[in-house]
């Protein structure tokens, strides 16, 4: 079955997908996301494969140019036929061990070469440990903070993500949108009036919502200001009445991984993403 529209994938495709919420985080918020805010996902595409009963054994979207995002295959069967209705896949993200079938398996039928771009973690928490207090507060973005964040998005993405960074007119817009949308927002900490970390919120699930980026400049960091942000963030976003944040640490991170755990997130699973040439 193939999709042009998140409504009707969610229809099909939620109750399966929220039987391990945590993982399919990434999914159902880019879902949500195309549904409440199209423009920031013009082009959206969705995979479900269906037994004999009409239960959903396999899953993917992708909103090009962005990676496919992978579904946990309830066999080898189900991901053999979902392979076989995709047509173009650059590159894939999805939960470990499914994105390596995956890949050998879109490898094999299309002879291409698999390349790992990174490892990541997925994390999920549901009660806030108490943090060490460092100077500064939390507060949402202001217009005025847009060149600073435009830039700081894209030197996220080179630094974290391990590539050349989102384009600016790109980091641009998602700077934008989150500045007016409902279910999205970059949330700074300021020091002395200093803006000096920042991270991000939205791809809101049923029952939760992703963190991310985050992000402080080298000459700001060890100072705490990450920690006590996500801290405070993640307190907000539970008492409005969420029962869950994610968030996608890098595995070749041991240091920002320990300070998310010292918050109290717990790793669900590993991920990964794949490019293929």
């Amino acid at each position: 079955m193939r999709f042009d529209e998140p409504d009707a994938f969610l229809d099909a495709a939620g109750p399966w997908l929220l039987a391990d919420e945590p993982r399919h985080n990434l999914m159902l918020g880019i879902a949500t996301t195309a549904r409440h805010s199209p423009d920031l996902y013009p082009d959206y595409r969705a995979w479900l494969i269906v037994d004999d009963e009409e239960q959903p054994v396999a899953a993917a979207t992708r909103t090009p140019p962005h990676n496919l995002v992978l579904a946990t295959p309830r066999s080898a069967e189900a991901l053999a036929l979902l392979v076989d209705a995709l047509d173009d896949v650059p590159s894939v993200i999805g939960a470990q061990p499914e994105v390596e079938r995956f890949s050998a398996a879109w490898t094999e039928r299309t002879g291409t070469t698999a390349q790992l771009r990174f490892a990541q973690g997925i994390y999920s928490l549901e009660h806030v440990l108490p943090v060490p207090a460092v100077p500064g507060c939390l507060r949402l973005q202001a217009p005025d903070d847009t060149e600073l964040l435009v830039a700081w998005l894209q030197a996220f993405e080179a630094e974290a993500l391990h590539s050349l960074g989102e384009g600016e007119d790109r980091a641009r817009q998602i700077v934008e949108h989150r500045l007016t949308a409902e279910r999205a927002g970059l949330m700074l900490w300021a020091d002395g009036g200093e803006v000096v970390s920042v991270a991000g919120f939205g791809g809101e699930t049923p029952n939760g919502i992703r963190i991310g980026p985050v992000y402080t400049p080298p000459d700001l960091r060890r100072r705490g200001y990450a920690t006590a942000l996500v801290a405070q963030l993640s307190s907000q976003l539970l008492a409005d009445g969420r029962s869950f944040c994610f968030l996608y640490t890098d595995l070749a991170n041991p240091t920002s991984n320990a300070v998310y755990e010292r918050i109290g997130y717990v790793r669900v699973c590993d991920s990964a993403e794949i490019a293929f040439s």
